[in-house]
């Protein structure tokens, strides 16, 4: 099996409010929007983060996914400066993310804060100065 991830799949509860938040207040372009049903964006060349109905994924996993407190996962925007940092917060922030705690210095060299989505689901925005960090950035 290769090493990679082609999909990141997240259930959301309301399709439209996840719209919203994404395309009109950060202003993300979709690739694929199926009103009621799924929205994903080309997060990366070979990757695409799915925010997909609570509905379809009953239907087609068969159970309701566990809600309540903060979801388990983090997904990480990484920017090579820090005032990209406070920017993409700051828009997060206008766009309406339910939570955002600002960004500070990091013990492990860097610098980081978060926003959560209208789900809930948290979003890391980082300056990694880590090789690995470096080597995501565009």
């Amino acid at each position: 099996m290769d090493q990679r991830v082609s999909f990141v799949t997240l259930v959301v509860t309301d399709l439209e409010a996840t719209r919203r938040f994404y395309v009109d207040g950060l202003g993300w372009e979709p690739e694929v929007h199926v009103t009621g049903e799924v929205l994903m964006f080309r997060v990366a060349d070979k990757v695409v983060l799915s925010l997909w109905a609570e509905a379809g994924f009953v239907a087609e996993v068969g159970h309701a996914p566990t809600r309540g407190g903060t979801p388990p996962i983090t997904l990480s925007h990484n920017l090579a400066t820090t005032d990209g940092v406070d920017t993409v917060l700051e828009q997060a922030r206008a766009a309406g993310a339910s939570e955002v705690l600002a960004a500070e210095q990091r013990e492990w060299g860097g610098y980081s804060g978060y926003f959560a989505d209208p789900d809930g689901f948290r979003w890391e925005v980082a300056v990694n100065p880590g090789e690995i960090g470096q080597s995501v950035l565009p």
